[in-house]
C-alpha cells in the first residue's frame, strides 16, 4: 500500500509540476505546447520499454500489459478522481468511447506482442506505418506531403531492415507490429473524438478500466499464476507509470490541440528517441545513415508543428 501512495503521489506530482507550468507558460503557442507533450510522452513510453522486455525474461507479454493496464487503471482513476465522472455516465458517447478503448487495448497488446518476438527497431519501425498512414491520409495540402514524406523516409532509413532476413525474425511478431500500427491510426482518430466530448482525463480512467476488465479473465485464464505473482508487481508499476499513466495522458492534451497530420507525423519522432537513447543509455553505435533518418524526422516534426501554427 505504501509503495502504491508513493507512486500513485509521484506520478501526479510528475504530471502537474510538467503539465500546468509548461501550460501557463507557453499558452500562446498551442502547436508548441502539443508537440512538447508528445515529446514527454515519447520519451517516457521509450524508458518504459526497456523495463518491459526484461520483464519478458520472466513473463509472457499479454501477463505482462494485462498487469501494466491494471496498475495504470488503478493510478488514473485516483490521479483525476475519476469517480466525479459516475453520474455523467448515462450522458456519455459510448460508441467513441468504447471504439477508443478496443484501439487503446488492441494496441498495447500486439505491439507486446511483437516485442517479444521481433528486434525492437523492426517492432517500432513497422507499427509507426499506422500514424504516418493516416497523416498520409489526411493530407489537404500539397505542402503538408514534404513533411509526412521526410517522416517516411527517416523511419525507412531508422529502421535495422537488415535483421528482418536474420533467423530471428518472426512473421507473427510483424504481422502484430502491423496490427498495432493499425490500432494506434484508430486510437488517434477516435481520441480526437473522445477529447470533444469535454470529460477531460477521465476519457482515459474509462478506456484503460476497460481494457483491463475486458484483458483480465483472459490473462487468469491464460497464466493466473504469473499475474498473482507479486515479486513482479513493482516492475509491472513503474511500466505502467511510464508506458500508460503519463504517456496517454499527455497524448490526450495533445490530441485536442493537433490535427490527425500533425499527430502522425510528429509520432514518427519515437524511433529518432529510441536511437538516441540507446546511443546515450547504452552506447549502441549510430550509422551514418540512421543520422540521416534523424534528420529527416526531426526535420518533419519542426515542419508540421511550425506549418500548423502558423497556418
Amino acid at each position: 500500500i505504501e509503495a502504491f501512495d508513493y507512486i500513485f503521489s509521484s506520478t501526479l506530482w510528475v504530471y502537474n509540476s510538467v503539465y500546468y507550468p509548461i501550460e501557463y507558460s507557453v499558452m500562446a503557442h498551442p502547436q508548441l505546447l502539443a508537440a512538447l507533450f508528445m515529446l514527454l510522452s515519447m520519451i517516457s513510453y521509450q524508458i518504459s520499454a526497456s523495463f518491459a522486455k526484461q520483464l519478458f525474461l520472466h513473463l509472457d507479454p499479454l501477463s505482462v500489459t494485462i498487469l501494466r493496464l491494471c496498475f495504470a487503471a488503478l493510478i488514473v482513476f485516483f490521479m483525476f478522481r475519476s469517480w466525479h465522472i459516475f453520474k455523467r455516465l448515462g450522458f456519455l458517447k459510448w460508441r467513441d468511447l468504447l471504439c477508443y478503448s478496443a484501439a487503446l487495448c488492441l494496441m498495447n497488446v500486439l505491439f507486446y506482442f511483437s516485442l517479444g518476438k521481433l528486434p525492437q527497431g523492426i517492432a517500432v519501425g513497422l507499427e509507426f506505418i499506422g500514424p504516418l498512414g493516416l497523416a498520409l491520409l489526411s493530407i489537404k495540402q500539397r505542402s503538408d506531403s514534404i513533411w509526412v514524406g521526410l517522416a517516411i523516409l527517416g523511419i525507412a532509413l531508422m529502421v535495422p531492415w537488415q535483421q528482418a532476413f536474420e533467423g530471428n525474425f518472426s512473421i507473427f511478431g510483424a504481422l502484430c507490429a502491423l496490427g498495432a500500427g493499425l490500432c494506434w491510426a484508430f486510437y488517434i482518430y477516435f481520441g480526437q473524438k473522445v477529447v470533444q466530448q469535454n470529460i477531460g482525463m477521465h476519457a482515459l480512467t474509462i478506456a484503460i478500466s476497460l481494457s483491463a476488465l475486458s484483458l483480465l479473465p483472459i490473462g487468469l485464464y491464460h497464466n493466473a499464476q504469473a499475474l498473482l505473482n507479486v515479486e513482479y508487481w513493482p516492475q509491472a508499476l513503474a511500466i505502467a507509470v511510464l508506458a500508460t499513466a503519463i504517456p496517454y495522458a499527455l497524448d490526450l492534451q495533445a490530441l485536442k490541440r493537433l490535427s490527425k497530420l500533425s499527430y502522425g507525423t510528429l509520432s514518427s519522432l519515437s524511433p529518432a528517441l529510441a536511437a538516441l537513447a540507446g546511443l546515450v543509455l547504452l552506447g549502441e553505435k549510430i550509422g551514418f545513415w540512421q543520422w540521416i533518418a534523424l534528420a529527416c524526422v526531426m526535420l518533419a516534426s519542426i515542419g508540421v508543428t511550425f506549418k500548423s501554427k502558423t497556418g
